[in-house]
């Protein structure tokens, strides 16, 4: 192989592992990051249904799941978001999106914001819903939360 490919292979390489690197480690010390990072089970009983999972990723990424049976007429998408650590709470919002069972219209898009503490393998914390139409416009109050949850653990 010519000494210009085996370059361009090498630069290749090394952007490759440098980005996944970036993408997969947390700040040295960064306790309360490292503490949120995993599965856990979570109740948050002011929702429609109470019963949710999150998943909080080591790039600041997180995503949120839960059987959408909590309202009859609308079905929800899985929540994709982001949290970031502030003092000792981890911060974050995702967002989902609704659709009308019987039309399959849009319904909403619900962005979920929310604060939380980490201590061990559980967690507290609170925050709110907002719901917002296909123009963007605030339908109704936003709606305040609870949670509690469990880390998920493999024995």
């Amino acid at each position: 192989m010519p000494k210009s490919s085996n370059v361009k292979a090498f630069l290749v390489v090394a952007t490759l592992l440098s980005t996944l690197t970036g993408c997969s480690t947390l700040p040295a010390g960064d306790d309360a990051a490292q503490r949120i990072v995993g599965a856990w089970f979570v109740q948050m009983p002011e929702a429609p249904f109470p019963y949710h999972m999150l998943l909080f990723n080591a790039d600041g990424t997180m995503l949120q799941s839960n059987p959408d049976a909590g309202d009859p007429h609308t079905s929800d998408s899985n929540g994709m978001g982001v949290w970031v650590v502030e003092g000792n709470h981890i911060v974050g919002k995702f967002v989902e999106v609704t659709a009308d069972r019987t039309t399959r219209a849009f319904a909403s898009r619900g962005e979920i914001a929310f604060e939380i503490d980490v201590t061990g393998d559980a967690i507290t914390g609170a925050g709110s819903a907002r719901f917002y139409d296909v123009n963007g416009t605030l339908n109704g109050n936003p709606v305040a939360f609870t949670l509690s949850g469990v880390r998920v653990q493999p024995r």
